[in-house]
């Protein structure tokens, strides 16, 4: 199975790359649009900030061709917040997949941002968690969170809860990292690819 990873500039794309082989898909990075259209599946991951990111997507067109796929789209990390309406990181527009906007954790108290290690999914549900059930422990790593809204197909709560995951016609997305989340993420990942 083909499957594109939207080359934007954000890091973290080996390791996702490296984990969809381990799963038998044919991993291309790739910012072609003729090569985003002919694969199978999109994933658009990443670990950066987010005006960067949504300006190295205009630069290449691929924020219209994003917003135009009808194939299942899978947003990691920076992924999923750049689905999303508007972000609070560099106060930027972004894809507006989801209607919903990006905020900043603010902290209560003793709480550290980002928040970073291995946290529990609560009322996981759809196609993505199949298999994957209450309480099952995902890695994440991020200071701006998709609060809980109408798209939410998982959530987290660290100093508030937060949308862990998203869905919405054939674009998916989620906050954690499944390709550093061992047996969990990896299931998320087949999930994916079955779509």
């Amino acid at each position: 199975m083909s499957v594109a990873i939207l080359k934007t500039g954000a890091g973290n794309v080996r390791s996702v790359a490296m984990a969809l082989q381990r799963l038998g898909a044919e991993p291309i990075l790739t910012d072609d649009a003729r090569e985003i259209m002919l694969a199978e599946k999109v994933v658009f991951p990443g670990q950066g900030e987010a005006r960067h990111t949504m300006a190295c997507l205009r630069a290449r067109g691929l924020d219209t061709l994003i917003r135009s796929l009808t194939k299942p789209v899978l947003g990691i990390c920076i992924g999923q917040q750049l689905l999303c309406r508007h972000s609070d990181e560099g106060d930027v527009d972004c894809l507006g997949i989801f209607d919903v906007d990006v905020k900043k954790f603010a902290p209560a108290g003793r709480e550290k941002v980002p928040h970073m290690g291995w946290d529990t999914l609560s009322r996981p549900a759809g196609k993505l968690f199949d298999g994957i059930s209450e309480g099952e422990y995902v890695y994440f790593v991020h200071s701006f969170y998709v609060p809980l809204c109408p798209f939410t197909t998982a959530a987290t709560d660290y100093i508030t809860p937060f949308s862990a995951a998203l869905a919405k016609d054939n674009f998916y997305a989620v906050q954690f990292h499944p390709e550093k989340s061992g047996e969990v993420g990896e299931r998320i990942l087949r999930n994916f690819l079955a779509l």
